[in-house]
């Protein structure tokens, strides 16, 4: 029998040798496998840590105010990390699992690599012209994640829907809208992303009154009502800003409208905008004035961006409501510092005479005889500054009572004042006045 030969044997175990090799080579395949899969999960999630907190501190503070101060700002963070996580350890896995399962077969059969290879460029083929629109989903589902361009709970307009966002993953983003409808969006056909959960919003109300309502006085009771809501204690910390009053917006055939608006918080832009409005009702009604309407306004469109940045131009940091705290300790030094170097503005500054006459005061009785002074002594006179930048002239801003005028008591008739004895202020005395 063929199975007593030696040299079936001898084959036999040559074919478990080179079988053992080739287990062997194909584990340590599958376990280098296994092993590079881990590590490049770690560094796929300590390198989405650093994405999602570079994010964060690329914005500033004064944008990312209602953000943080939201309380799904956490969930934003756990849900953006796990979904970029998700998908890169997704693609790490397949691409591994790709490359293994090539490498096996590699081991055991050369020869069908080639074969694989045409099989799969033609799979590859199909999937390209099939799945594009999966693609495009995928890469702009996770571009809009890593680029934080909306999160669970925002607030956003998408063109297709708009409403607020509960779920966002790499091909699907669900959005249920103020009906209770939920809509599943595809990231590929997002073009455009309208957050209104980041940063800062703004409550713009339009008040319409009379034609015969004192315009001004309605302005100044708006712009009243408007700082006592932004510096009350319950709503001074949803106003990131003080009240602006744009004025006269426009003029219908019914009323005169007029506009007011207020920098809040993205969570308590319609807290802010129905307390303003009872606010701006009950200051009108203080004033027995009648309003057709008083309404809150979402500006759109060009007009409305025109009307955004013409009213007051961008700034770093909002005005505070409340004011700032008096500066202490080294800052108070520094600030005293400059204020005493610094150079006082010429134009600012009134040159006064150094004398002034009092339209009350009576004239001086006119003298007999005028007396003339020694050639020793000359009168003093008034010197005027020749610039005006002398830190001894007088502060406009706190003027001084006017000097007395100085009268010369006339000598008596016949009698001249001693030689070389002449009066502080350059006039002659007589012996008989001493």
């Amino acid at each position: 029998m063929s199975i007593l030969r030696a040299d079936f044997w001898t084959s036999f175990g040559a074919w478990m040798v080179d079988a053992g090799w080739n287990l062997a080579h194909a584990a340590g395949i599958v376990l280098g496998a296994i092993l590079l899969s881990w590590i490049l999960r770690v560094i796929i999630r300590r390198v989405v840590r650093q994405i999602v907190s570079g994010v964060k501190k690329g914005q500033s503070v004064t944008d990312t105010q209602a953000l943080v101060a939201s309380p799904l700002a956490a969930v934003r963070v756990v849900q953006r990390t796990r979904t970029l996580g998700s998908v890169l350890s997704n693609i790490v896995n397949v691409t591994i699992g790709i490359i293994t399962i090539i490498l096996v077969i590699q081991v055991f059969a050369p020869d069908a690599l080639t074969s694989f290879a045409l099989l799969t460029a033609a799979i590859g083929a199909g999937l390209g012209f099939g799945a594009q629109n999966i693609v495009k989903d995928v890469l702009n589902g996770l571009f809009m994640v890593m680029e934080d361009q909306l999160g669970v709970g925002d607030v956003v307009d998408l063109g297709p829907a708009t409403g607020v966002v509960e779920a966002v993953g790499i091909r699907i983003t669900q959005v249920r809208d103020v009906n209770g409808t939920l809509w599943f969006v595809r990231n590929g056909e997002i073009l455009r992303v309208g957050n209104m959960s980041q940063g800062w919003s703004r409550v713009i109300v339009d008040l319409a009154v009379p034609y015969d309502t004192d315009i001004e006085a309605v302005q100044a009771k708006m712009m009243e009502a408007a700082t006592a809501l932004a510096t009350s204690p319950k709503w001074r910390s949803r106003i990131l800003d003080k009240p602006e009053l744009w004025g006269l917006e426009s003029i219908s055939a019914d009323a005169i409208v007029i506009r007011i608006v207020l920098k809040t918080r993205t969570t308590a832009k319609d807290d802010v905008s129905r307390e303003l409005r009872l606010r701006l009702k009950q200051a009108t009604d203080e004033l027995g004035v009648t309003l057709p309407s008083l309404s809150a306004v979402v500006l759109s469109g060009f007009d409305g961006a025109g009307s955004v940045n013409g009213a007051k131009p961008p700034r770093t940091r909002p005005t505070p409501v409340v004011p700032d705290r008096p500066l202490t300790g080294r800052k108070a030094r520094a600030a005293a510092k400059r204020t005493a170097t610094r150079v006082p503005d010429p134009g600012a500054i009134r040159i006064r005479p150094a004398i002034e006459t009092r339209p009350d005061a009576k004239p001086a009785a006119k003298p007999a005889a005028t007396a003339k002074p020694t050639s020793a002594a000359k009168p003093a006179t008034p010197t005027t500054p020749s610039t005006p930048s002398s830190p001894d002239l007088p502060d406009a801003a706190s003027p001084k009572p006017p000097a007395k005028p100085r009268t010369t008591k006339p000598p008596a008739t016949g009698q001249t004042p001693a030689d070389g004895q002449t009066p502080a202020d350059g006039t002659a005395r007589s012996e008989g006045a001493e």
